[in-house]
């Protein structure tokens, strides 16, 4: 019966999938299947209904279409521009300098806006043109905007370390945002050492000394956009708000900001980003939804139990099981998108990790991490596609480029897994986590 029942959750589930079910319907008709196993029917779809309602009934989900908002309204009020042309005076001197700048402006902007896609986009619209006119080969280009736009996931503030603590039973938020830092500055360096590396080789030109005049005019401009992370960030450390209240604060800020202070966004578009902002959080919180529905089937089914069982007959060691949770990560970030695998696979993995001693903080980074690299690998990876599309060409040309960047994540990947205290530091440092 056991096997009966992982059988029909994640082969309907993949079958679903496969014949081009949305991701959300085939959770939620998968989950269906395996209930209706042990239920009838009636009773069977009313707990689903009922699991949908309950999971998102949290205020901690408030945080997600606030935030979604946020960064739609700074995506149109010419935030890329400004973190590109700080980026410029951060890197500019360092070899194959348009490269390094791009990876910092995505790891700025990702951070900001809380979206790979829209830092692929934003930052790389804006660097392609500018790398070709300096020589650098366009395949080379697209694989550092790719590999570098998904930092920002890491950096708070990020939907998805929201959804971690949702899923993984009430996981500190402000101790997940701190927390994210540190791995988040390892993967754009990681990345920055490669560029630098491949540069250096290529002869790709250093940028022009800038002035100190330039300098100060640079910063200041760009310092309205970072000062939304010192708001937030400060205000969750001091205890001034939640990350729930941060992200309506998130909203008023990016408001005036691009509607009254840079002025590159106009009244006019304001419904037609609240729109957008409205279908992208219907997308995600159905997501959770159906995932909610998910984990009930699997726990119904003592699936959690099964596999960590397996894993544990396999070894003892934390360091091995967390490789193999690594790896199975990793091939499933190929596969699917990064909400619903942390969505579906955190209940099975964390109880795993818990009961091994592994901090359910450090375990929600290296989870966010692995899934991260998936956004650039294909077949689905959104940030691939996103990439090669502003960069204007195929897949399959770039893929030999993007090689040695996945070889230095996987390093970064590693060194966070690890070395719980890259993880750990901050959170103990600033809010005295674990004490």
């Amino acid at each position: 019966m056991e096997w009966q029942i992982i059988l029909t959750l994640f082969g309907s589930f993949a079958v679903l999938l496969v014949i081009g079910v949305p991701v959300s319907f085939a959770i939620g008709l998968s989950s269906l299947a395996t209930i209706m196993l042990s239920l009838p029917a009636g009773p069977a779809i009313a707990v689903i209904a009922q699991r949908m309602a309950s999971g998102l009934d949290s205020f901690a989900l408030l945080a997600i279409p606030f935030f979604i908002l946020a960064g739609n309204i700074m995506n149109q009020g010419g935030i890329a521009t400004r973190l590109i042309n700080l980026a410029k005076v951060l890197g500019g001197r360092l070899p194959g300098s348009l490269a390094h700048v791009n990876v910092i402006a995505n790891m700025m902007f990702g951070s900001i806006s809380g979206s790979a896609v829209a830092s692929a986009a934003a930052v790389g619209g804006t660097m392609a043109p500018l790398q070709k006119k300096e020589g650098y080969d366009e395949h080379f280009s697209a694989a550092v905007n790719i590999t570098s736009c998904p930092t920002g996931l890491l950096i708070p503030p990020s939907n998805t370390l929201i959804v971690f603590s949702l899923v993984s039973g009430g996981t500190s938020i402000a101790a997940l945002f701190l927390a994210g830092y540190i791995p988040g500055l390892i993967m754009g360096l990681s990345l920055m050492c490669v560029a630098g590396f491949i540069s250096k080789r290529r002869g790709y030109p250093l940028a022009p000394r800038a002035p100190l005049s330039e300098v100060i005019d640079t910063t200041l401009k760009a310092l309205p956009s970072l000062t939304l992370v010192i708001i937030i960030m400060g205000g969750i450390i001091a205890g001034i708000f939640t990350a729930t209240e941060a992200s309506a604060i998130a909203v008023v800020y990016t408001f005036l900001l691009a509607f009254v202070f840079y002025r590159e966004a106009k009244l006019s578009e304001l419904p037609k980003i609240i729109l957008e902002s409205a279908v992208t959080t219907s997308i995600v919180l159905l997501l959770i939804g159906a995932s909610m529905g998910m984990s009930w089937a699997m726990a119904n089914g003592d699936i959690p139990y099964m596999i960590a069982d397996a894993l544990l007959a396999v070894s003892d060691d934390p360091l091995i099981i967390l490789l193999i949770i690594n790896v199975i990560l990793l091939i499933i970030g190929i596969f699917m998108d990064m909400t619903p695998a942390v969505l579906i696979f955190t209940p099975i993995f964390l109880p795993i990790a818990l009961d091994l001693g592994i901090d359910p903080v450090h375990f929600g980074i290296m989870m966010t991490f692995n899934l991260a690299i998936g956004l650039c690998t294909p077949p689905v990876g959104s940030a691939l596609f996103i990439g090669c599309s502003v960069a204007k060409i195929s897949i399959d040309k770039v893929i030999k480029p993007l090689l040695p960047f996945y070889a230095a994540l996987i390093v970064a990947l590693m060194a966070v897994t690890f070395i719980p205290e890259l993880s750990l530091y901050l959170p103990r440092l600033f809010l005295g986590y674990g004490d």
